[in-house]
């Protein structure tokens, strides 16, 4: 491999996320129970977030309109304040969540920084992500910040033309088989996927990846022995 950027997906990557949405939805649909199941709030929570996904973009202010929105359409509009201030809270709450680097995330940073130009590829609200950055203590390990509001080919592509590389030079690493790697792939980059425990549904695919660009990796700490 001819790499000359290795790109980080932050969530789940970097650092922990998706079991603190969990955790916060297994808190609201528990505050639904009285209109219908947990499993079927949680369902229903998901349809609100996927249909909202082009309204809000990805991240927590988004998963926070969304709760309010499925409270009301499962209660039919008559769900009691309390719920909603109490909804609201929970999404406040995982604003501020305390960052807790992976195993192995900042030897790899440390090992890799100065042989690479080493980049954060991720989605999500702006404010957030900037800020879960500067609280993680990484910031200084990166050659480029990019937040972008989705992982599709073309947010890639304007990401490699602006980090002026061809895509056999590009890396991207991360958690997510489809917004980490399958774009990645099919514009001709490296993708090395590092799965976590817990994966948010939207992030899952149903087929596996053949492709001689693509790498798994057990833990991040996998890479190492790619690169160096």
């Amino acid at each position: 491999m001819d790499i000359k950027v290795v790109a980080f997906d932050a969530d789940d990557t970097l650092w922990v996320n998706e079991p603190y949405f969990r955790e916060t939805e297994d808190k609201f649909c528990a505050l639904l129970e009285d209109y219908m199941p947990a499993h079927t709030v949680a369902r229903e929570l998901l349809t609100t977030e996927l249909q909202n996904l082009s309204l809000y973009g990805y991240g927590i202010k988004g998963f926070m309109l969304s709760m309010i929105e499925t409270a009301l359409r499962v209660s039919d509009n008559t769900v009691n304040n309390l719920v909603i201030e109490k909804a609201l809270q929970y999404g406040k709450d995982l604003l501020d969540k305390p960052i807790e680097l992976l195993d192995g995330v900042e030897d790899v940073l440390h090992t890799l920084k100065g042989k690479y130009r080493l980049v954060v590829a991720t989605k999500g609200d702006l404010l957030d992500q900037e800020r879960k950055l500067k609280r993680s203590g990484l910031e200084h390990y990166f050659h480029h910040i990019e937040i972008m509001s989705d992982k599709k080919v073309s947010d890639y592509e304007k990401l490699i033309r602006h980090l002026d590389i061809r895509p056999e030079e590009f890396l991207m690493i991360g958690n997510s088989l489809k917004s980490d790697i399958l774009p990645v792939l099919q514009l001709g980059g490296h993708a090395c996927h590092v799965p976590y425990h817990t994966t948010w549904v939207h992030e899952t695919i149903d087929h596996t990846i053949e492709h001689e660009n693509f790498k798994e990796a057990t833990t991040i700490k996998d890479v190492l022995s790619m690169l160096m």
